[in-house]
């Protein structure tokens, strides 16, 4: 794939596909003291309590996320390692901005509210997980994607 935000983008829905996956299994507690799928929470941002709204919400902002990183970062990620290493970064970055300041605000809590609620710290923590992952498998996917394909090496004689 040529295009850098068009392998950012690819490479952010796969990593979205696996983080969407963490976030089916994890649970948030609720005001009324039950728990919900944070994948219900993510929907909750556009205002549906739909598991499918908040699928496509999040596969949505994942590859964003993804083709963000590809035209930020995509002369950067040039190898393995650097994929891994920026990756990884973009996604604490992303758990700070999103999950921390930018998702409370729109569910009407204050930003940091999953680290300053004492119940809602081991959902900061899983959250923090999660976007790592995301990062590290964005990073990865974003190398393989971009990098060139068909060309044969020759072999030494």
């Amino acid at each position: 794939m040529r295009s850098k935000v068009g392998a950012g983008v690819v490479g952010g829905l796969i990593a979205g596909v696996v983080f969407g996956m963490m976030m089916q299994i994890m649970t948030v507690p609720t005001p009324d003291g039950k728990e919900m799928p944070m994948m219900q929470m993510v929907a909750m941002v556009v205002r549906s309590e739909s598991m499918a709204v908040g699928w496509l919400y999040h596969l949505f902002n994942s590859a964003v996320i993804g083709g963000i990183f590809g035209w930020v970062l995509g002369n950067r990620a040039g190898s393995y390692g650097a994929g891994l290493g920026w990756g990884a970064a973009y996604g604490v970055f992303w758990w700070l901005l999103g999950a921390q300041i930018l998702m409370p605000i729109l569910l009407g809590m204050p930003p940091f509210a999953s680290i300053i609620m004492p119940p809602m710290r081991m959902v900061a923590v899983g959250s923090l997980v999660g976007h790592l992952i995301f990062g590290l498998i964005l990073g990865a996917a974003f190398v393989w994607l971009s990098r060139p394909r068909g060309v044969v090496v020759p072999r030494s004689a």
